[in-house]
């Protein structure tokens, strides 16, 4: 695919040998992450217009590169189309190279209705995918043609060989949103996770992220300071450090295939706003690297709990400190946590394992 017909090449940046934009390379190959970035805000209700991420950029690749080893993309900035629909199109093409490649692709500005392609394009390649959005509002609407930020969740679940393995939906505020939304998911078994689990502490969350394939986060989750670090700002929301930590949660999933970073306010030229995303992203690359250079196979210890006439099996890997629910591979058992295994203990066992 000729990338150069609906991608601006991104500017040259310099930078010194310790910092991330050292590991920048022009070639796709298995392992790389590939960074596109879009300016389609459409389906928000926004514009089109050409946005310049460079000083992105430049925060993002004069952060030091640490001990990374993976290779970074910048495969440049997609061309808004003439409609919202083009728009998908050629991202969607763009990302099913990525994937054909076995690149992870991160997608990063436009409207929250990008994650429609995003899963779009991994839904070719692979029959199950395990899908987890960090959103405060859940919209299930189905009203319109083209896609939008309202409807896009609804136009996935259509999908006429729908194959979402689990879908968690985390962060929601529950002070706005629809309990007509909130039931139906939980009518289906996707998980909904409040705003209020997910701060001060990573762990009990930490499993939704393990065996995700896709992960999308739309920046209304982020609770704004000083200027508005979204589209739609939030008083409440993920603060700077919880953030951060999720974004490294995510780079940590064994399976991430894709992940989407939108609704993020690119009208305003906040120097700290754009300081705290790029830093976001260095901690999902963080994670990421960590990820592909830890061992796969690690010893395992197994813990039975008895409730009432049934035995229950937690197994800890000991390299990584993390906790699964079942017997035999990891592969077949259910992430969890410590607080999981803990509260079993005590004859509280987590309806999402039942």
């Amino acid at each position: 695919m000729n990338f150069n017909d609906f991608i601006i090449p991104p500017p040259t940046i310099e930078v010194e040998p310790w910092q991330l934009g050292s590991l920048l390379t022009q070639d796709i190959e298995a392992g790389t992450i590939v960074l596109i970035f879009v300016s389609d805000y459409r389906g928000a209700g926004y514009s089109a217009e050409s946005i310049l991420f460079s000083g992105l950029r430049k925060k993002l690749y004069r952060l030091s590169k640490s001990d990374f080893h993976t290779k970074i993309c910048d495969l440049g900035d997609l061309v808004s189309c003439k409609t919202l629909q083009d728009t998908h199109y050629f991202l969607q093409e763009t990302l099913l190279t990525c994937h054909q490649l076995k690149a992870i692709p991160i997608v990063i500005g436009g409207g929250n209705d990008i994650s429609y392609s995003l899963f779009n394009a991994l839904h070719a390649e692979n029959k199950t995918i395990n899908f987890t959005q960090i959103s405060p509002m859940i919209s299930l609407s189905d009203e319109g043609e083209e896609i939008s930020d309202a409807n896009f969740l609804a136009k996935i679940l259509g999908i006429p060989d729908f194959s979402i393995g689990q879908y968690n939906f985390l962060g929601l505020q529950r002070h706005a949103q629809d309990k007509e939304a909130m039931r139906l998911l939980k009518d289906v078994d996707f998980e909904v996770v409040p705003l209020s689990k997910m701060m001060d502490t990573t762990s009990s969350v930490e499993p939704y992220f393990r065996k995700a394939d896709l992960v999308t986060l739309n920046c209304d989750a982020v609770e704004s300071f000083a200027e508005p670090f979204s589209l739609h700002p939030q008083v409440n929301g993920l603060n700077r450090r919880e953030i951060c930590a999720y974004m490294k949660e995510i780079g940590l999933s064994g399976q991430l295939k894709s992940v989407g970073i939108f609704n993020f306010n690119f009208y305003e030229k906040s120097y700290l706003n754009q300081q705290l995303l790029s830093q976001m992203l260095w901690y999902l690359l963080e994670g990421i690297n960590i990820q592909m250079t830890h061992p796969k196979n690690n010893p395992l210890e197994q813990y039975v709990v008895v409730l009432g006439y049934q035995t229950y099996t937690f197994q800890r890997d000991v390299f990584k400190d993390l906790w699964y629910f079942g017997e035999g591979d990891v592969a077949q058992c259910k992430p969890c946590s410590k607080e999981d295994y803990e509260q079993a203990k005590k004859g509280f066992l987590n309806q999402r394992f039942l």
